[in-house]
């Protein structure tokens, strides 16, 4: 099979020494960055060769935390703290989905995903039609870990969740399907968080995990003080402190959120390698407050980014979150904290890291997956000219959708100069409006 050699202006490795490379070439066969190497135009090997002169290569985007099926909820739940916003928004719409409708709200979202440089994800799909999440996942191309939401208790909208022994086959069956089903798709099981899960639904979960190699534990926990507080009435202690105690908490464990967390849970996190999912704009437009990622980060905690859903964030795009996630915590702790290069590491190898595929993904290196974005930003300076620091702040504090070109997954083009392999924006967008309508008579 012939390889690919892609010549850009920069490379932004995002390896461990924070590499970027001037003057270099990537070569790709079967999906693998197969070399590394100085590029000399006059003595260029044979291959199929992309010269991009005034792009940036830099890895594709990892979001650890999105949910698909509320992409069609966008603008619909707005200005509603979190629990009210489950009440009385995210749960009856999802509890409408029908086959239609949450195949509409998957490929909206994927088609924004892919469109602003994200290359793999960890999505939390809902109680039914799993199959439908997935079959659309590998049909575009992304890589990703996905699974249903399990919910087998929901004192929020009672008719909304299932028995722990359908939602244990149901996820089995779902597992044994689709984990592994390509070197692309992997399973993440997702109970939807302690409110809406029994213990034995956490417990037997976990324990099913471990039968499924390179799989993850992915669950929501401590976003919200009235959450919090809920949790410590029914159990006497905080979310994290419940996890530990009934044995969830692990190096396959993913949380989302972690906005109220002890010094006691921090050291839990840190204690069994726990991984935080970091969703700024979610964070902040339902009013939860501001996780404490310097903190993670100074106790060796892996951060990564993710936008959330839809209807908590708008937006799905990873420069968003990347912004915010700098932004929010310098009045706290000076302009200095989570500079630059340190948030675009936690949407690229952090992110890898989160997931446990950091020797497969989330930086530029030979024997990796070629999942790589190319940028124009020469809509703000010349990036030749930018040091460094510079060119990390040119991607996170202004850069945009629009600065994305191509995205290559696996080795494969999935946008070519803005357009995305598979997906028409405007049918997309009339199908959702068309689908969006129907859902809502249904609730």
């Amino acid at each position: 099979m012939s390889s690919k050699i892609i010549v850009p202006g920069k490379i932004i490795t995002a390896d461990q020494e924070n590499r970027i490379l001037v003057n270099h070439a990537v070569e790709i066969s079967d999906g693998k960055i197969i070399r590394i190497f100085p590029f000399d135009k006059k003595k260029a090997p044979e291959g199929k060769l992309f010269i991009f002169d005034d792009l940036v290569m830099i890895p594709g985007f990892i979001q650890t935390h999105v949910h698909l099926c509320q992409t069609l909820f966008r603008g619909l739940a707005d200005d509603l703290e979190l629990l009210e916003w489950l009440q009385y928004r995210i749960f009856p719409y999802e509890n409408a989905h029908n086959v239609n409708s949450l195949l509409a709200s998957v490929k909206l979202g994927l088609y924004e995903l892919i469109r602003s440089g994200t290359t793999t994800i960890m999505d939390m799909g809902t109680l039914r039609h799993q199959e439908i999440i997935f079959d659309e996942l590998i049909r575009c191309g992304i890589r990703a870990f996905a699974g249903k939401c399990m919910m087998d208790r929901n004192d929020i909208l009672p008719e909304f969740k299932s028995s722990v022994q359908e939602e244990l086959e149901y996820t089995s069956g779902l597992a044994k399907e689709y984990h592994n089903k390509n070197s692309l798709i992997k399973y993440g099981f997702a109970p939807r968080f302690v409110l809406t899960s029994s213990e034995k639904l956490l417990k037997d979960t976990f324990e099913l995990m471990q039968e499924f190699e390179g799989s993850i534990f992915h669950t929501h926990s401590s976003e919200n003080k009235d959450e919090c507080s809920r949790v410590r009435n029914l159990f006497g202690c905080d979310n994290i402190e419940y996890f530990n105690r009934i044995g969830v908490l692990g190096e396959s464990t993913l949380l989302a959120h972690c906005v109220h967390v002890s010094d006691t849970e921090i050291g839990l996190l840190k204690g069994n390698n726990v991984k935080v999912a970091h969703c700024p704009s979610s964070n902040l437009k339902l009013g939860s407050g501001l996780a404490p990622v310097p903190e993670f980060i100074k106790n060796g905690i892996t951060v990564s980014l993710g936008a959330d859903g839809a209807p908590c964030s708008n937006t799905l795009n990873i420069f968003n979150e990347m912004r915010l996630a700098s932004l929010i915590q310098k009045p706290l702790h000076g302009a200095a904290v989570m500079d630059a290069r340190t948030v675009f590491r936690m949407a690229t190898i952090e992110g890898a890291k989160a997931l446990k595929i950091s020797d497969k993904t989330g930086s530029i290196e030979e024997g990796k997956y070629a999942d790589l974005v190319l940028l124009d930003l020469n809509n703000y300076s010349d990036p030749l000219l930018l040091k460094d620091n510079e060119l990390y702040s040119a991607i996170v504090y202004s850069g945009n959708r629009e600065n994305i070109k191509d995205v290559m997954i696996n080795g494969e083009w999935i946008v070519s100069n803005g357009s995305v392999k598979g997906y028409d924006e405007k049918e997309l967008v009339y199908n959702g409006k068309c689908e969006l309508k129907k859902l809502i008579e249904r609730v």
